[in-house]
């Protein structure tokens, strides 16, 4: 088994799951009494938020570079970034390591790929909404992406910082996001991208008729198949 590291905390609410899922995804694979090789470096959100509110995006990618040289001295032998919106940053924190980083879009255009899914909606944080970073890496990958109109951006994003990073999920704030992925299937998506790792926590797919794709469980599933390979 190789050794995953993990850069965390952001927020940490959906670090947990990274951690949860990658060991339980190792047990079901190998049983017994397996668990995942994982190295951790959390970061203090707070300063990392700052960052990407002032567009500070140097700042907050030498903060991840710091955390990655320091799982990479420490023994991992790959990075994983574990969320959405600071892939942003992933093309130089991979630059600044000798190791690879498994990218957490690669992982949901595989998947779209393998179902062959063309055209979905894409929810998170107004960073990854709005910005290309995200949206061009799937375009690449043959996937057109749908993202809310503006009003209901401004609902997901602000739902995910002042709710989902807080540990907080209202049926309320669950009848948002809802209404807004009917909005999208409605424009043509075939699918919803939960392009925030909290908004998991918020909206399983036992809640939606549409199909939803899962970016953390995604990626967790990519991290593990590399692991044993």
């Amino acid at each position: 088994m190789k050794t995953v590291g993990i850069i965390g905390g952001m927020s940490w609410e959906s670090t947990s799951t990274y951690y949860r899922r990658l060991n339980q995804l190792i047990n079901e694979r190998l049983g017994g009494l397996h668990s995942a090789e994982l190295l951790l470096a959390s970061v203090d959100f707070a300063p990392i938020e700052k960052m990407q509110s002032q567009g500070d995006w140097d700042a907050a990618a030498q903060a991840l570079i710091g955390k990655a040289r320091q799982l990479e001295s420490a023994g991992a032998e790959c990075i994983v970034i574990a969320t959405n919106t600071m892939h942003k940053v992933a093309p130089q924190v991979e630059a600044a390591v000798t190791i690879p980083l498994l990218h957490i879009v690669d992982a949901v255009a595989s998947h779209l790929k393998q179902n062959n899914v063309h055209n979905v909606g894409l929810l998170g944080t107004r960073f990854t909404m709005q910005q290309a970073f995200y949206k061009e890496r799937l375009e690449e990958n043959s996937v057109q992406v749908l993202v809310p109109e503006e009003e209901d951006s401004i609902t997901v994003d602000s739902i995910i910082f002042k709710e989902l990073c807080h540990g907080q999920f209202t049926e309320e704030a669950r009848e948002h996001y809802l209404r807004i992925i009917d909005s999208l299937a409605e424009r043509g998506a075939q699918g919803v991208i939960l392009g925030c790792t909290e908004i998991g926590l918020l909206v399983q797919q036992e809640h939606s008729a549409l199909p939803l794709f899962d970016t953390t469980e995604l990626h967790c599933r990519a991290i593990a198949d590399w692991m044993l390979k």
